[in-house]
């Protein structure tokens, strides 16, 4: 078995994608979708906000084959939130060739860690893209929440890059959150 080992070679690692997409997001190829970039439904309680952004390589360059994978909870802070028809807490997007991408949905009300404190409004995110070997996995937190101060995930974030995890609102009340896989303002992934 050793000697059909050696005789066969190392093969190069697997990655992410971009296979992903034509089964994931298969709106581009005509398909139908599983999850897109709606979350909730415009009956669905709570603050609708919309976040935009952008995934960006190493040089700040857009990668236009990105996936991105959100979870969230309903404005009350319920993960599963049976009954509240519309509202999905997950979504999922394909970025355009500029590397753009966006989610409808409610603000997330707070949740309850695993220790019994409450965490800041946030959403998880997973990000797929070409050259990964596995995908890379954040959290988008909001600018104007004052909870983010007492939040035990943020607080484990050095304070100069704290800021690469938190959308800000911009003057037309849209949250913008780019997403920049390495470099410098390389965002904070965490190790899952």
């Amino acid at each position: 078995m050793t000697e059909r080992k050696a005789a066969l070679g190392l093969t190069p690692s697997q990655t992410v994608g971009p296979f992903y997409a034509y089964a994931l997001t298969p709106r581009a190829y005509g398909g139908s979708e599983l999850a897109n970039e709606r979350i909730a439904t415009d009956g669905v309680s709570g603050e609708r906000i919309t976040i935009r952004g952008h995934v960006l390589d190493g040089d700040g360059e857009p990668v236009p084959d990105a996936m991105i994978e959100v979870w969230q909870a309903d404005a009350d802070g319920h993960h599963n939130a049976g009954g509240n028809a519309g509202f999905t807490g997950f979504g999922r997007a394909e970025t355009s060739p500029e590397g753009f991408f966006h989610f409808e949905t409610v603000r997330p009300g707070a949740v309850e860690g695993l220790t019994g404190t409450r965490q800041a409004p946030h959403l998880a995110v997973s990000v797929f893209a070409r050259g990964l070997l596995l995908r890379l996995v954040t959290r988008i937190y909001f600018s104007d929440d004052p909870a983010n101060a007492s939040d035990a995930v943020l607080a484990l974030v050095p304070h100069e890059r704290r800021e690469t995890l938190i959308a800000q609102r911009g003057p037309d009340g849209v949250f913008h959150f780019d997403i920049r896989l390495q470099g410098e303002g390389e965002t904070v992934f965490f190790d899952v």
